[in-house]
């Protein structure tokens, strides 16, 4: 396959100021054997004046300053929004891509007319371990990240269709956002952090669009940088290292996602896995951050909303 030639593909990068990571993005984004990029930031630090910094080291950047509590998913919105490109790379600054990322990504584009979204291959910090081959949707209903966690070898090394892509380092077509694209929103701003990735690949497989990995596109992304404690970072069961807010977000958006995309037939079929995985989910909870009971009471009302729209627009069940 060759890669679409004459297009704008727009970098949009999210960043929150927290570690030294946003340097190394922009400069892998530099070195991209891939030409013709539209490259932003998305600022949501409280002081601005490191991001900035960084900004000004590279030419042609353009930096966007949030003006208020953006959200992951509002500055991705607005990101969207913002670019030129008939292709959208949305990164976390604590990724690092390889040279070609963009050029071997873009081939995967070239899979069928409804590829809307390409994974890459994306490795931990270490170069050998894998973060995601591609996302996928769960018996429970929660996101599953193929890989996760094991060694690199020859079965992440071939291409295919997958569910979806991790939201660190997220490859779109224009053409699939505008088609998903629901109340005015790409990305639901009730989810904050977390889930949007998933959510918006359930979507798009619900219109025909589909995701292809393509294991040349590699890139390097730290695990938690942006969300845990730095004593979380890259370690496994995420969920011990969140703040309270994150944590929450964390039960609510499947909830969400499952709401605004699961069908009837779909629910009853895997009812016994997401019951499983609420058993555990709650019980943690219950048991080690039980302040979080009354959190999430506060702000389950996006879910009876999100159940009320649900069923005013008469959608398959």
């Amino acid at each position: 396959m060759q890669p679409p030639s004459n297009r704008i593909v727009s970098v949009a990068i999210v960043t929150a100021g927290s570690g030294n990571y946003l340097d190394k993005c922009l400069d892998s984004v530099r070195h991209q054997t891939f030409h013709g990029l539209d490259v932003m930031v998305i600022d949501n630090s409280s002081g601005h004046r490191s991001s900035k910094e960084a900004c000004s080291k590279f030419t042609g950047v353009r930096y966007c300053a949030s003006s208020g509590n953006f959200s992951y998913c509002d500055s991705l919105n607005k990101a969207i929004e913002l670019s030129e490109g008939q292709y959208l790379l949305c990164l976390n600054d604590d990724v690092v891509l390889q040279e070609r990322f963009i050029e071997e990504a873009m081939r995967g584009f070239s899979a069928g007319e409804k590829v809307g979204m390409v994974s890459g291959k994306v490795l931990r910090m270490d170069a050998r371990t894998i973060d995601s081959s591609g996302l996928f949707l769960s018996f429970s209903r929660a996101a599953k990240e193929r890989g996760y966690g094991r060694k690199d070898c020859a079965r992440f090394s071939k291409e295919g269709f997958v569910f979806g892509v991790n939201g660190a380092v997220a490859f779109y077509r224009r053409e699939m956002l505008e088609d998903t694209r629901i109340n005015g929103w790409y990305f639901d701003p009730d989810f904050h952090f977390f889930y949007e990735d998933l959510d918006i690949a359930w979507r798009a497989n619900r219109k025909g669009w589909r995701c292809y990995y393509a294991p040349g596109a590699i890139a390097y992304h730290a695990r938690g940088a942006s969300v845990r404690q730095g004593r979380g970072l890259e370690k496994p069961f995420a969920r011990r290292y969140l703040a309270d807010s994150l944590h929450i977000d964390l039960v609510k958006n499947r909830y969400l996602s499952m709401i605004r995309n699961e069908t009837l037939p779909g629910f009853l079929l895997h009812l016994p896995g997401i019951f499983l995985y609420d058993l555990f989910s709650w019980g943690y909870i219950l048991i080690f951050k039980p302040r979080l009971v009354k959190k999430f009471l506060i702000v389950s009302a996006c879910i009876r909303q999100a159940l009320e729209r649900r069923f005013s627009r008469g959608e398959p069940r």
